[in-house]
């Protein structure tokens, strides 16, 4: 049976004037309308929205762990595969004229400063230091926790999850929303990637209910970057001496260094984002790559190099060796508060908890990353999108991290970058390198590349979040639009923290992560399906993509 062309046309209602005109107003208003409520139930009800929050958080850690678990593993088969499968890893994204709209440099760095830039700077010190103590193996009595046979596992469980995982969610999303949009010329959101499972009934509600829930997992997986964010700002502003008043006894950020940290970080951003994608957003990921590179340069120099190196090399080929086990590994919990019941505590906390938050914020990663990469290959973006990225994360955590465990364990920090909290780790630690003055100097520099990371965060989910609710356009929204989601987010993050800090923030968003999870599942099986099919029509000489169609019909 002869094959039929794709589907290279998806309407999708949009408002022809009034203060919603360009914007699909079911979309939108419900959109709104979900945050809205969130924010007001958590100002208004703190305890009851705390525990409602807690016991949802609960039942889905112990029900749907393992769904998690075996989806990112096929995510990261998934993307694999595609880059190895030689029909489908020359398939342009994009016409066959199409050439990339930015430089190399520009896309990684615009890549890596909306994907994950944030995070690291928080748990690039952070995480290696807490499975140094405490880890799998550890728990197993395989290895004793906070020795020297424990370094490399420390690196091996801190790639795990910010290694492949982590990027192969990113590049399933965005590969996907590519291929549909710049070979099909369909609408760049995220209903049109899921197009050859379910048609043309993507134009009505069932397209709505997609999208929407895209937008509210963006919304929450870039609030809990921001929760990370805000609390590692606050530390440093502490740290260089301006607004010691925003940290409490503890060291930890107050109400105050919350909300002033929060009004800074989105008002920046939303100016940003007002500006678009290649301005604001393109010269600030410059600006934090930049910088980025100059910080490290600095840890790989004047850090712990021996270490650092031994974690990079030695650590990245254990990880690659052990990635199957550890990727596949499901922990159960029997109930008798036992080395099982430990080992699923630590799966859920760390590996799931992980998945949810990439799973979250990979609508928003992954329409970002096809925005930006028009033009490449499907092979050119996956490796690009995966390999690059995660060998960035490698080399940050074993320089950061490598450097900070080192100096404890020959007693040179004392126990001064162990005994803070997460987010002031990395400058307790330049400080014990450095001593007070440069170090200062170098808090300065960490304080100016978090903000830069944090308004890049931030600026690129509200442009994409209008993006979506605009059913895919590109062009400049309204900016009534773009200073509400700026606020939304921003209200998202205070009131969340207020109401149970990083804790309540971390549990809305596994929650709001577990229905986009499926759409993500669907959009692999979709991808798969719609590259196979286009194989097909070559075959037979049929157009694969709405070019190819439209001088089919002229002819």
């Amino acid at each position: 049976m002869s094959i039929k062309p794709p589907l290279t046309s998806l309407p999708i209602k949009t408002e022809d004037k009034g203060f919603y005109s360009g914007f699909n107003i079911n979309i939108t208003v419900t959109s709104k309308l979900a945050v809205g409520s969130l924010v007001l139930w958590a100002i208004a009800f703190p305890d009851q929205a705390a525990a409602v929050l807690g016991t949802l958080n609960s039942f889905i850690l112990e029900n749907f762990g393992t769904w998690y678990i075996y989806a990112m593993a096929s995510f990261i088969c998934v993307c694999f595969a595609l880059a190895a499968w030689p029909a489908a890893g020359r398939l342009k994204l994009g016409q066959q004229a199409d050439t990339p709209e930015f430089s190399n440099f520009s896309w990684f760095s615009m890549m890596f400063g909306a994907g994950i830039g944030v995070g690291m700077l928080t748990w690039a010190v952070a995480e290696p230091v807490y499975h140094f103590k405490n880890n799998p193996d550890v728990i197993q009595g395989i290895v004793d926790g906070a020795t020297q046979a424990n370094y490399l596992n420390a690196f091996k469980w801190s790639y795990l999850h910010w290694g492949f995982s982590a990027w192969a969610s990113y590049a399933i999303a965005g590969l996907a929303l590519a291929y549909f949009s710049y070979r099909r010329g369909l609408p760049l959101t995220i209903r049109s990637s899921l197009t050859p499972l379910f048609g043309k009934a993507l134009s009505g509600p069932l397209g709505n209910i997609v999208d929407i829930v895209a937008v509210i997992a963006t919304i929450l997986g870039v609030a809990q970057t921001l929760g990370f964010g805000v609390e590692q700002f606050v530390a440093g502003m502490s740290r260089i001496g301006i607004g010691e008043w925003l940290v409490d006894a503890d060291g930890n950020a107050s109400t105050m260094g919350i909300i002033v940290a929060v009004i800074v970080i989105m008002g920046a951003s939303t100016l940003s984002a007002l500006s678009g994608v290649g301005k604001g957003i393109k010269w600030l990921s410059n600006l934090n790559m930049g910088l980025s590179i100059f910080l490290l340069a600095f840890l790989m120099l004047f850090g712990s190099t021996w270490f650092g190196m031994e974690a990079l090399f030695v650590g990245t080929w254990e990880y690659i060796l052990a990635l199957p086990e550890m990727m596949l590994t499901v922990y159960h919990s029997d109930g008798q508060e036992g080395t099982a019941d430990k080992l699923a505590g630590w799966q859920g906390a760390w590996s799931v908890f992980y998945w949810a938050w990439w799973v979250a914020f990979a609508p928003f990663v992954g329409l970002f990353l096809a925005r930006i990469s028009r033009g490449r290959t499907v092979r050119e973006f996956v490796l690009g999108a995966l390999i690059v990225p995660a060998l960035m994360c490698f080399v940050w955590f074993s320089f950061s991290g490598g450097t900070a465990i080192d100096l404890e364990l020959s007693g040179v920090a004392n126990g001064a970058i162990f005994g803070v909290p997460d987010g002031d780790k990395i400058f307790a630690m330049v400080q014990v390198i450095l001593g007070d003055t440069l170090g200062w100097m170098m808090a300065v520099v960490i304080v100016i590349l978090l903000m830069t990371y944090l308004v890049t965060s931030a600026d690129s989910a509200v442009l994409i979040v209008n993006t979506i609710n605009a059913a895919g356009d590109e062009g400049p929204k309204a900016r009534p639009h773009i200073i509400f989601w700026g606020v939304a987010l921003g209200a998202v993050v205070v009131a969340l923290l207020l109401v149970g800090g990083l804790g309540a923030i971390r549990t809305a968003m596994v929650i709001g992560a577990l229905p986009f999870s499926l759409v993500m599942v669907l959009m692999a099986v979709s991808l798969l399906k719609a590259i196979y099919r286009d194989g097909l029509r070559e075959k037979e000489g049929v157009p694969s993509t709405k070019l190819e169609e439209a001088r089919a019909a002229e002819s």
